[in-house]
């Protein structure tokens, strides 16, 4: 039976009910897919929160998934039915077995690219190429500091920056996930929730700072991040996984200190973007730098896989399977 996760209205897990559906026909311009995988996200969990209000209630939420295109409307030319393709962004309702979207906001995959492995890469591959590409551009000479270097983004940075040539400082929870960040290629790694950030950061810098910071973490951790950042650095905050961002007074960003706030679903409303990122990411993805370790949860099992990613207790991409 084909099911969506429906969202009731915004809160907890007990929110996500399980719903039984039935394919749609597309309309013109659009396509329906039939997923072969799902990627859970943070964005999800903030959509589930109603830190990202959804226009109406119930709602089906999910922002990226890979699969095979069943059926296509009306003056759709660049799909077929039976292409493998993968997609990220608005509008969002990925958590289903099937669902219409766009046709242009499908990218079809090649042969030699796994569905899974695209879908659990596809929004935080993008997102890194927004990062290390657009919001500061990434060389041999950058040193970054990387937070959650374990985690599904945080990898993918780490991967990436490394293939770049840069140096790069990663903030991991436990010495078990300091062992996965180094095997990703993190240089340098501070280690622990408790640990004075700033001290081992301008320590491991020769009290220079980083070139760029990327926090996804949110809460305190913001202020402590640009306070890491040379002159004439940059701070980049994608996310809020600890928790709302308090006011960041003027005075932080001294001396010359540039803060970003930068948002993948924003910019990949940007045709033009959106294919350049895409494609940069596949490639990535082809060339093995952005492979992820993956964990599987049944489509319907999509509130304990919330559970695990709230906790902070995966690694790597979370992935619903229908």
């Amino acid at each position: 039976m084909d099911i969506a996760i429906t969202l009731a209205a915004p809160g907890g897990i007990e929110q996500l009910q399980v719903t039984p559906q039935e394919p749609q026909t597309p309309g013109p311009g659009e396509i329906r897919i039939r997923h072969d995988a799902i990627g859970v996200n943070f964005l999800d969990i903030y959509h589930r929160r109603g830190l990202y209000p959804l226009p109406a209630y119930p709602a089906v939420i999910g922002a990226e998934g890979a699969g095979v295109v069943e059926a296509v409307g009306s003056a759709v030319t660049a799909v077929s039915p039976g292409d493998r393709v993968v997609y990220m962004g608005a509008p969002v309702g990925g958590y289903a077995t099937t669902r219409l979207l766009p046709a242009q906001r499908a990218i079809r995959l090649a042969d030699d690219v796994a569905s899974k492995q695209a879908a659990a890469m596809m929004l935080k591959g993008m997102t890194a190429y927004m990062l290390l590409h657009r919001i500061h551009t990434v060389t041999p000479e950058s040193t970054i500091l990387v937070h959650a270097a374990a985690g599904g983004l945080g990898t993918l940075l780490v991967r990436w920056a490394k293939h770049l040539g840069a140096t790069v400082i990663g903030t991991v929870s436990n010495e078990e996930k300091a062992a996965l960040a180094r095997a990703s290629g993190a240089d340098h790694l501070v280690i622990g929730r408790n640990a004075d950030l700033v001290a081992e950061v301008m320590a491991l810098t020769s009290g220079r700072g980083v070139d760029v910071g990327y926090d996804g973490i949110g809460g305190a951790m913001l202020a402590k991040t640009i306070q890491c950042v040379r002159p004439f650095g940059m701070a980049a905050s994608y996310g809020q996984a600890a928790g709302p961002i308090p006011p960041v007074p003027m005075e932080a960003l001294r001396p010359n200190k540039s803060l970003s706030h930068p948002s993948i679903m924003a910019a990949s409303t940007d045709p033009v973007f959106y294919v350049e990122a895409a494609t940069a990411a596949i490639e990535a993805l082809r060339l093995g730098v952005l492979t992820l370790p993956i964990r599987e949860f049944a489509l319907a099992d999509a509130a304990a896989a919330h559970t695990e990613l709230e906790a902070g207790r995966s690694s790597g991409s979370l992935l619903l399977i229908p």
